[in-house]
């Protein structure tokens, strides 16, 4: 058994939909996930673009998502702190929670990286990729990746 992490709307490899992009709604992509190790405490999830013309961009930062928690709703709330506790880290763009593909040219790879962790971070609401992946050493107890593409249609 090994953590896994999909989404009912685009699959491993393939186009996100616009709607979840600048060029349409620019609202979360829904995600689901199974097969965490039974010592997960909570999760962290971390959607960057590594194809960024000025180097990786960071689209979305969650963490603190109870091990109850399997699936995201699309639309997440950019609150710093949700209903259930997790957190919504600082994006590129220095605002809290996702923002969608909007790629200059080309097409990019967007990777959503799900980490289980076998411990409740310290952090506080707000905190960067940098920050997240230096919480996380030691704690992480599984992980995965979904990548995504998109080409903006201009």
């Amino acid at each position: 058994m090994s953590l896994v992490l999909s989404s009912p709307e685009f699959q491993d490899g393939q186009p996100i939909p616009t709607r979840y992009t600048c060029d349409g709604e620019n609202i979360s992509v829904p995600l689901q996930w199974s097969d965490a190790p039974a010592n997960s405490r909570t999760f962290a999830l971390i959607v960057d673009d590594p194809d960024a013309p000025s180097g990786t961009y960071t689209h979305w930062v969650l963490y603190n998502m109870p091990a109850t928690v399997h699936s995201l709703a699309e639309h997440v709330s950019t609150q710093a702190t949700l209903a259930d506790g997790s957190m919504n880290g600082m994006n590129s763009a220095r605002k809290s929670g996702y923002t969608g593909p909007c790629p200059p040219g080309g097409t990019h790879h967007y990777h959503f990286k799900l980490y289980a962790l076998d411990a409740t971070l310290t952090l506080k609401p707000g905190a960067t990729k940098d920050q997240l992946s230096s919480a996380m050493q030691g704690h992480i107890v599984a992980q995965t990746e979904l990548i995504g593409t998109y080409r903006r249609n201009r």
